[in-house]
């Protein structure tokens, strides 16, 4: 008697250790992305003077075209 009891609890606990990593493995748990990563994925422009590239936020523009200083924006237009 006693060693259908032990059978029944070993099975009852590899079964629910089984479906326990299955739902570990169904939704893993999402880790921070490393710190400097958590940006958007930008457009990047090109300046018309020196031809440097860099993000559309940081560009300047003036007559439909990109700058990366104001100065390079004074001398292109």
């Amino acid at each position: 008697m006693n060693k259908i009891v032990v059978v029944i609890l070993v099975t009852v606990l590899v079964v629910y250790l089984v479906r326990r990593m299955a739902a570990n493995r169904a939704n893993p748990t999402k880790s921070p992305p490393p710190a400097g990563t958590n940006k958007a994925a930008e457009d990047m422009v090109r300046c018309h003077v020196c031809g440097v590239n860099l993000p559309r936020s940081e560009a300047l523009m003036s007559q439909g075209r990109f700058y990366c200083c104001d100065e390079h924006r004074k001398s292109g237009a």
